[in-house]
C-alpha cells in the first residue's frame, strides 16, 4: 500500500476521488439519518435529477457505501441506507462542510474578485487631429496626364 499520493494507485486520491463528486457527499450526507426511498431523497436533496440521483446511488453502491434493498409488493419499492464503510465517511464530510461554513464567504469573495476584470488604467485623450508617420501620408498623388 502506497501513501505518495502524486501515484496512481494511491488509496488517499481514491478517497478523494469518491468526495470530489458534489453528489457523492451529499447523497451519503443525506442518508445519515436512515433508510430512504429515492424519491424522498431527490426531495430532500435541492437541484438534483432523477437520473443523476440514480447514476450516484448506483456508484455508491459500487464502491460498497449504500446497500441497496428492494422491498416486494405492488407497486415494489427499493431503499437505500448507508454501509458500515458509508458511514465512515460521514466525519470527513461534516469536517468539510465545517471548514466551508467557516471560510466560504472567503472562497466566495476570491471567486467573485478573479472573475471581475481589474480596472484599467486611464488612457491619455487622443487628438482629433493624426499625425502622420509617413510624410507622405494622406498627400495624393496627380494621376499621370497622357
Amino acid at each position: 500500500m502506497t501513501t505518495d499520493a502524486f501515484l496512481a494507485d494511491c488509496r488517499a486520491r481514491l478517497a478523494f476521488d469518491l468526495l470530489s463528486n458534489t453528489w457523492n457527499a451529499v447523497v451519503l450526507w443525506a442518508l445519515r439519518d436512515g433508510p430512504s426511498r429515492p424519491i424522498d431523497l431527490r426531495e430532500r436533496i435541492g437541484g438534483i435529477s432523477s437520473k443523476v440521483l440514480t447514476e450516484t446511488l448506483r456508484r455508491l453502491q459500487f464502491n460498497g457505501l449504500v446497500d441497496r434493498q428492494a422491498h416486494p409488493g405492488a407497486p415494489a419499492r427499493v431503499e437505500y441506507r448507508l454501509t458500515a464503510l458509508g458511514r465512515t465517511l460521514l466525519a470527513p464530510i461534516e469536517a468539510v462542510g465545517a471548514w466551508a461554513f467557516e471560510h466560504g464567504d472567503e472562497v466566495m469573495a476570491a471567486q467573485e474578485a478573479a472573475s471581475t476584470p481589474a480596472p484599467q488604467p486611464p488612457q491619455p485623450p487622443r487628438s482629433s487631429r493624426r499625425e502622420p508617420s509617413d510624410p507622405r501620408a494622406g498627400v495624393r498623388e496627380a494621376a499621370p496626364r497622357l
